[in-house]
């Protein structure tokens, strides 16, 4: 949590229970709101004419989302939608602002979050450029397991294939083909058509 739910609810925050596929903004709105997941899942995706989606992140109990354009008052590059019904608190961006300044540790943990989520999109970026569908799988499984259960031999991936894909750039056909053959080589293990790694 960057910040702690209590002082959002003291600073006047509000939370705000959505259902399951709920947009919680959309692709070119204004940034109004610093969001917090109190419980649920969120992702963050851009679609094209063709309907074909591409998910910048996935977003969880104790995550903030959103940030960077609020910072910069700029409008949101993407979209963020809930995958599962979500309780998530809300704050005012100028009192989001106002509780930057009185509390300089929340900034600090702001400011490492984000350096870690540019590090990650760069992470992502050279895997999508420089590497075989093999390749990017394995990337954006490493990144989800190291996020869920680091420690753990075989975990289970949370992510269906057509999230896979929509990580990935690659078509869903190229995943599920991409999964058996590295289920084949045991690199990671597939029961009851879910993902273990």
């Amino acid at each position: 949590m960057v910040i702690h739910p209590d002082l959002i609810t003291t600073w006047g925050g509000k939370t705000k229970i959505f259902k399951k596929n709920d947009f919680i903004f959309m692709e070119d709105e204004e940034p109004k709101w610093f969001f917090q997941i109190l419980r649920g899942k969120v992702r963050m995706f851009n679609s094209n004419e063709d309907g074909r989606e591409f998910t910048q992140g996935h977003f969880q109990d104790g995550d903030s989302f959103g940030e960077p354009p609020l910072l910069i008052l700029r409008p949101y590059p993407t979209t963020a939608q809930t995958m599962e019904d979500s309780v998530i608190q809300m704050l005012d961006k100028e009192v989001f602002f106002q509780i930057l300044e009185e509390y300089p540790e929340i900034k600090t943990s702001l400011l490492q979050q984000m350096a870690t989520r540019v590090y990650d999109k760069a992470m992502v970026s050279r895997s999508i450029v420089n590497c075989k569908p093999e390749n990017r799988v394995l990337a954006l499984l490493e990144r989800h397991k190291e996020r869920l259960a680091p420690l753990r031999d075989k975990s289970l991936i949370s992510l269906t294939r057509q999230e896979i894909a929509n990580h990935t750039g690659l078509r869903v056909e190229t995943v599920i083909r991409t999964i058996n053959k590295l289920a084949k080589r045991k690199t990671l293990e597939i029961r009851d058509h879910k993902i273990y790694f």
